[in-house]
């Protein structure tokens, strides 16, 4: 019996923990710190936005796919509202840096692509990753292989200048994303 009640409420400690895990941040938590390499080869660093401007995370599977294509076109068509609001925007792969520079070169992108290869960035964030891929996709008359290391769930946050996460959207439509946070950056 003893044994019996141990087993349980270890299960139960297990699954609160596991749960607890795959929710990922709350509004009201504070933001991991996180740098990581940019589209054009910089090194991006959450820091150097932090007390300056609200910051738009955003995390999509695959560069040069459908639904994260249009994702990444709203942000580019909107990023003067973006920075009207006083955020900036940086969209999360786990494309490499390569992949996101052909992106941003075929889509005419105006906002950072950062590179998550290793999914690292998202499990801070508690975005579920899955494995990633290598995809052909031909820009400018060119065939192009574009590889990343993991495949990101399609989430977004919003970290205030004080570097708490004040908006979190874990069921993100591509093509409505965009709209939504500059709704709720402009209202709050």
């Amino acid at each position: 019996m003893k044994s019996i009640l141990v087993s349980l409420v270890l299960l139960v400690a297990f699954t609160n923990l596991f749960s607890q895990e795959n929710q990922g941040l709350k509004v009201g938590d504070k933001a991991p710190k996180f740098k990581t390499i940019a589209d054009d080869g910089s090194t991006w660093d959450v820091k150097d936005y932090l007390g300056k401007k609200n910051i738009v995370v955003y995390f999509y599977p695959a560069a040069m796919t459908g639904g994260c294509t249009k994702q990444a076109c709203a942000c580019r068509d909107f990023k003067s509202d973006i920075e009207s609001a006083d955020a900036v925007v940086v969209g999360v792969s786990g494309d490499n840096v390569a992949g996101l520079k052909l992106f941003k070169l075929a889509h005419d992108l105006n906002f950072a692509l950062l590179s998550d290869e290793s999914g690292e960035i998202a499990k801070k964030f508690g975005v579920p990753t899955r494995d990633g891929g290598t995809i052909t996709k031909e820009i400018n008359g060119q065939s192009f292989d574009l590889v990343r290391g993991v495949s990101a769930s399609r989430w977004t946050f919003v970290i205030d200048k004080n570097g708490k996460v004040v908006y979190k959207n874990d069921k993100v439509s591509a093509t409505q994303d965009t709209e939504e946070v500059l709704s709720f950056i402009k209202n709050n």
